[in-house]
């Protein structure tokens, strides 16, 4: 039976086994912080491959010239670039317009934050933070308990604590006003919370990512039929946010954060909270990440869809572009090449002659066409006429007329004349009621135009109208019914 004490230090190898810790607990842990910190900001996620090896041989001749010869570790900033991709700390990736780039994984950002939190201000227990608790264990119980009058009991207490409050306010004409000290706990705890948000986006974006990953690579090993494979992978690409806790997660916070007008308020409140005196009692570096929150909240959302278009885009690609049966052939075909080749090695030598392949394997072809195509080319079409410019055509200014456009002051009649005592319109039934000279496919256009100008409602059933061009020519015509606000007096528009 395993101990408690064999318990908790497995529970710790495994720990210390993720990236994150693994990235602390190095030798040039302090050194890495220090390059990451200083390529990577808040307004440079991402860096080109180029820029950042020349930033970081940089930051590197700079450390070595500075007297820091021992911390600093042998290699260019290219191979340690590679150390920290292969370590998880860096993911390399290749943007729309072709460049490659690095961005900081989930791992070194949750990272940062550690050793930022360890050598900055330590969080201290605070009336905010204890409130900040409470209130979450409080909204917590509510959600978890299905009683109604239970309920109903903390809304009528909230609904009176709220209106004591409103009353208090109108009858002094002042509000309670809180001590810098106290603000400056809230802001302290503010600025803790946000900390914490990039890591978890990226830690979202990369549950993204690796489902992504995951999907392609069973997509590839699937033996079921083509058909099957199609519908339930192409279903995943819709649903890849639903396809991760993570993703399920950052689902319901979307619904409090994406909102433009949620963000838009946000950024009011900090510009109210930076604008009180006790702001000035926090250093530069609080304040600017006070007025970063909203856009720090803003590029997490932006990494996360970015990740999950990529993921729809390439699960999608996947199943359109690829046969998981051809695809499996071509790794068997690969796998017997590798496993001959392993055999036939250590038996060789060097320049041993190799048995060319005499003759190609047959085809497997389940049909063949048995007869030939039409070797003849295709018939060019017939030329056209020619137009004579100087011919006289006698074409009355009427003929003209009812080719051209739509007769707006006739159909403005119209709709006036057949409006309800409500004053509403059918737009197909006065069409279809009205003479052959307005019922033309361009006179529906423009009584459908001219019912837009005075505002239309859409009555939910499919109308039908048959229109009668020129010529005598009939064509009947669909659309969603719409009524319009119309009077007599329309006519003289």
């Amino acid at each position: 039976m395993i101990t408690r004490a064999e318990a908790a230090y497995v529970g710790a190898l495994r720990a210390f086994q993720n990236p994150m810790l693994d990235l602390l607990h190095k030798r040039h842990a302090p050194l890495v912080v220090a390059l990451l910190s200083v390529t990577f900001t808040v307004d440079r996620p991402t860096v080109p491959v180029a820029d950042a090896h020349t930033e970081i041989s940089d930051a590197l001749e700079q450390l070595r010239a500075a007297g820091y010869d021992e911390s600093v570790p042998t290699g260019s900033a290219r191979d340690l670039c590679r150390q920290w991709a292969d370590a998880g700390w860096l993911v390399r990736q290749v943007l729309d317009d072709d460049v490659e780039v690095y961005r900081l994984s989930a791992h070194a950002v949750g990272a940062l934050e550690v050793a930022g939190r360890a050598g900055g201000a330590r969080a201290r227990i605070s009336h905010s933070r204890v409130r900040t608790m409470l209130d979450a264990v409080e909204r917590l119980a509510q959600d978890a308990d299905p009683d109604v009058l239970v309920r109903m009991a903390r809304l009528d207490a909230e609904i009176r604590r709220l209106q004591q409050e409103l009353a208090r306010v109108q009858r002094t004409g002042t509000v309670e006003e809180v001590d810098d000290e106290q603000l400056l706990e809230e802001a302290e705890n503010v600025l803790h919370l946000a900390r914490e948000l990039p890591a978890d986006f990226a830690r979202v974006a990369e549950s993204i990512k690796a489902m992504q990953r995951d999907v392609v690579t069973a997509l590839r090993q699937d033996s079921r039929p083509t058909g099957d494979v199609l519908r339930e992978y192409l279903e995943r690409g819709e649903h890849v946010m639903e396809s991760t806790s993570e993703g399920r997660a950052f689902a319901g916070a979307l619904r409090l954060i994406g909102d433009p007008q949620r963000l838009d308020e946000l950024a009011t409140q900090l510009d109210v909270v930076l604008s009180h005196r006790f702001t000035h009692r926090l250093p530069p570096h609080q304040r600017t990440e006070l007025r970063e929150i909203g856009r720090r909240i803003e590029q997490g959302l932006d990494l996360v869809f970015a990740a999950q278009r990529e993921a729809s885009y390439v699960i999608t690609a996947q199943v359109r572009n690829h046969d998981p049966l051809r695809d499996r052939q071509v790794d068997e075909l690969l796998r017997d090449v590798m496993t001959g080749l392993q055999t036939w090695m250590p038996d060789s030598r060097r320049g041993q002659p190799v048995e060319p392949l005499r003759r190609l394997p047959v085809a497997e072809v389940d049909h063949l066409r048995q007869t030939a195509g039409d070797l003849r080319p295709p018939r060019p079409p017939a030329p056209l006429t020619d137009w004579d410019d100087s011919a006289d055509v006698d074409i009355s200014q009427d003929e003209a007329r009812a080719w051209g456009g739509p007769h707006y002051a006739d159909l403005a009649e119209l709709l006036a004349s057949s409006a309800t005592e409500a004053g509403r319109t059918d737009v197909a039934a006065a069409f279809n009621a009205a003479p052959d000279a307005l019922r033309r496919p361009v006179d529906l256009l423009g009584l459908l135009e001219i019912a837009d100008q005075h505002g239309m409602t859409e009555t939910g059933e499919l109308a039908f109208v048959d229109a009668i061009r020129p010529d005598g020519t009939r064509r009947r015509f669909a659309f969603g019914g719409v009524t319009t606000q119309t009077t007599k007096d329309h006519g003289d528009d």
